[in-house]
């Protein structure tokens, strides 16, 4: 290999670190700004050259840089986060730009680079919109605990009805609250309308996705994954053929239970919650699904359920389920994406 080198990203600039392995001359610097444009003119000097590996890290930005890479006919390789501050070690010295580069640089070099897998355009075009559709979720949910707690704060009583039908929009207007209250109610439900209209829009669309594409299809073959949660589950596992094996899906989705244990003492295990928040989410929501008496995990969920409670049992019925899903998109291969 000619040319390997370390990118370390950041808005205003991004660091770069890169060795000819056929002269041993090493080259480092910055290129800003941080923009595609700027980006793709430093790329210029590596034209016509079929021996180029970059290494980045999986923080926010990469992905026009892996593009511009690509673009130009270079490798680039995309480094788990965790994983390369692990292979930092203990920090004997200033952390800087220049130093992450070239850790990056190192660990390509080296082989020991810890990857992660960089989707093809169409997916991370269908993951983007995912991530916004959870983001306007959580962003409703969020107003509809701020109405909540207004009236709680101003002393009206819980209503035991959803606040949005008409048992509960007659209780807002009964409700007796202070002119501030009344107006954080009303600016909350304006914007709850709003995004309800965003929300269904983009529904709309990942659900159309997930009735048409056949990994996404195969995967609601599987007890509680609808359309839409196939979707978040197809686009966030990806290619299973890069996991080694289905309790490697399980650990991806961040879903493992972690041991600290040394001679006789072991500290109670937790989740890692090192993967995609997405795909934990979409496991969990199909998950809960098990609690309905027609689930094939409904035993296997009561009686987890009597011992730790429902949100564990409907983690454990959210590990079954990334197992199955692993195999299924393994074995369709190449088709499931």
């Amino acid at each position: 290999m000619g040319i390997v080198g370390g990118l370390d990203i950041h808005r205003r600039q991004i660091t770069f670190d890169y060795v000819d392995t056929d002269t041993g001359e090493v080259n480092r610097g910055k290129i800003a700004p941080a923009d595609r444009q700027q980006v793709r003119s430093w790329l210029g000097r590596f034209d016509g050259r079929a021996d180029v590996a970059f290494a980045l890290e999986g923080c926010t930005g990469w992905r026009f840089v892996a593009e511009e890479l690509q673009r130009v006919g270079a490798e680039a390789h995309l480094a788990e986060p965790a994983d390369t501050a692990r292979e930092r070690g203990r920090k004997q010295r200033a952390k800087t730009d220049r130093a992450d580069a070239r850790l990056l640089r190192e660990l390509l070099a080296v082989g020991r680079l810890p990857e992660s897998w960089i989707p093809p355009d169409h997916v991370l075009e269908v993951r983007a919109r995912v991530r916004l559709y959870k983001a306007l979720a959580d962003e409703r949910r969020a107003w509809m605990q701020r109405i909540r707690a207004t009236l709680f704060h101003q002393g009206v009583p819980a209503l035991a009805c959803h606040l949005l039908d008409a048992d509960g929009q007659a209780h807002l207007e009964r409700a007796d609250l202070s002119p501030s209250g009344r107006e954080s109610v009303a600016v909350a439900l304006d914007q709850i309308d709003r995004l309800d209209t965003e929300l269904g829009r983009l529904r709309g669309d990942l659900v159309a996705f997930g009735h048409r594409q056949m990994g996404c299809r195969a995967l609601q073959g599987h007890y509680g994954i609808g359309a839409l949660l196939s979707v978040a589950i197809w686009e966030e596992m990806g290619d299973c053929r890069r996991f080694g094996s289905s309790s490697d899906a399980v650990r991806h989705a961040g879903l493992d239970v972690t041991v600290w244990a040394s001679d006789s003492k072991r500290a109670q295990g937790h989740l890692a919650r090192q993967g995609p928040a997405i795909l934990r989410w979409a496991l969990y929501e199909a998950a809960m699904s098990a609690a309905k008496r027609t689930s094939p995990d409904h035993d296997y969920y009561l009686r987890v359920r009597d011992r730790l409670g429902p949100e564990r049992a409907a983690l454990s019925v959210g590990r079954k389920l990334s197992r199955r899903c692993f195999h299924t998109l393994r074995e369709l291969g190449d088709d499931a994406l």
